[in-house]
């Protein structure tokens, strides 16, 4: 048995605002969206979005918008870098740095939810 993704899903406090955000400024493209549940992606990576304050499946634990995170790689962080610090979505603390694991930069969404991109 081999894993073959991992798909983040995020808390939003409203579907559709959430996704014109990723599209307008991530340069995601819309894959999926109704008023409960939608789907961004760009290339492989895909990001489920879904309402906060509102169990994802049944027995789920509710979760505020903007209380999560997740990493996405990329192949060249310095032009993704440069792209999103122009939006205006990069996190006050959260420029292009260098680490042992790579260099990373974080951004925030719509509602907080921070999100690193990365390079090895």
């Amino acid at each position: 048995m081999k894993m073959i993704r991992a798909i983040p899903a995020l808390p939003v406090s409203d579907v559709a605002r959430a996704v014109e955000y990723y599209t307008g400024r991530f340069g995601f493209e819309s894959r999926y969206a109704d008023d409960d549940y939608g789907i961004v992606g760009k290339d492989e990576v895909e990001i489920h979005l879904w309402p906060a304050n509102k169990p994802n499946t049944p027995g789920a634990e509710p979760h505020l918008a903007g209380s999560a995170s997740c990493r996405i790689q990329v192949s060249d962080v310095e032009a993704l870098y440069g792209e999103l610090d122009r939006a205006g979505i990069v996190h006050p603390n959260g420029a292009l740095d260098d680490h042992p694991w790579g260099r990373e930069f974080t951004t925030l969404d719509a509602d907080r939810n921070a999100i690193t991109f990365f390079q090895p």
